[in-house]
């Protein structure tokens, strides 16, 4: 079992639009439950799972479908969708690559070596606080892959917006309060 697009009867080949791949447009043929032409962020919840066969999160999916959601509709078309899966794929690449033991999960040692390998000086007891807000509850909490692509898109909206205040690349900055709230609602909401 891997992560991704796995529920529902396997999809029909059906005749995809210019520019979006013939399984892309046969698994948004599944997807799309209502038959609307569009994806919704329920939809799109009962499509992907994780390694634990969980389904993927409001939050992330949330995300996902306003990162493609040109229209600003709350829902995507086939060619959103088409982008959305190539997203998902190489987040899932990435992922794999960091689940050095192939658990289908990322303990806190793969996570703080994931943020090390992408270029982000992040403290023990930063990547502790991301387990304790986004690891399901056990013994030896770990991410899945659902949270992961939330934390990482998240880490890599919030440093751009950090980068654009601090243009000396100095590694702080001086926010007054609304630029902070204004930083957080313009990346994160």
């Amino acid at each position: 079992p891997g992560e991704g697009p796995a529920r529902g009867p396997s999809p029909r080949r059906g005749n995809a639009p210019p520019g979006v791949d013939p399984e892309a447009a046969s698994w948004f043929q599944a997807v799309d439950a209502d038959r609307s032409g569009y994806i919704s962020v329920k939809e799109l919840k009962q499509a992907l799972v994780n390694s634990n066969w969980s389904t993927f999160n409001d939050e992330t999916c949330l995300l996902m479908i306003n990162m493609f959601d040109k229209t600003r509709s709350g829902h995507i078309d086939v060619y959103g969708f088409s982008a959305l899966l190539r997203f998902i794929h190489q987040w899932k690449n990435l992922f794999q690559q960091y689940d050095r033991d192939q658990s289908g999960s990322i303990s806190f040692n793969e996570l703080q070596q994931a943020f090390s390998q992408m270029g982000y000086n992040l403290s023990p007891q930063f990547s502790q606080l991301l387990l304790a807000r986004y690891a399901q509850r056990s013994s030896n909490p770990s991410i899945q892959l659902d949270r992961f692509i939330q934390i990482c898109m998240q880490l890599q909206s919030t440093t751009d917006a950090f980068r654009e205040k601090d243009t000396g690349l100095v590694g702080n900055v001086r926010l007054s309060y609304e630029d902070f709230l204004t930083m957080v609602v313009t990346r994160m909401m």
